[in-house]
């Protein structure tokens, strides 16, 4: 039979075998898995390559065109600067001329009518009421003054 230290060292030299085949199986599976990640890889590398090429294409012509817009945001900024300042312009050369004029046509329309003597209203309606009460205004103030 077998001493114990035979059967401990049988033991011992079974579990050594079972633990070399576990870590073969380990990495085998290990080794698998590492192939099937470098083809991924490969695989995403030769997709990518294409993508980065279209996006730096796309992000130049953004850039282009972001240039072109700025100038036009430019040009707009100058025209309307420009216009305020033509306005501003015109409103000094046109608006106080304008006031001057129209202030002269209500004095010589006042002036006018003052000396165009006043013809006696129509009895009747509206006006008729109005003259009475003017003729009635007057009255008053002339009895308000003693001779």
């Amino acid at each position: 039979m077998l001493t114990a230290g035979e059967v401990a060292g049988l033991i011992a030299a079974t579990g050594w075998i079972v633990l070399v085949c576990v870590l073969t199986m380990v990495l085998v599976r290990l080794a698998r898995l590492l192939t099937e990640t470098t083809r991924a890889v490969s695989d995403l590398s030769s997709r990518v390559a294409p993508l980065l090429d279209d996006v730096s294409v796309t992000v130049n012509e953004t850039n282009r065109q972001l240039v072109a817009v700025e100038a036009i945001a430019q040009d707009l900024k100058q025209v309307s600067g420009h216009a305020a300042r033509l306005s501003a312009v015109t409103q000094t050369i046109f608006t106080g001329p304008l006031i001057k004029v129209s202030a002269l046509g209500y004095g010589l329309r006042r002036a006018i009518e003052a000396r165009r003597p006043r013809k006696p209203r129509a009895t009747g309606g509206r006006a008729a009421g109005q003259a009475t009460g003017e003729a009635a205004g007057r009255a008053v103030r002339q009895a308000g003054r003693r001779p």
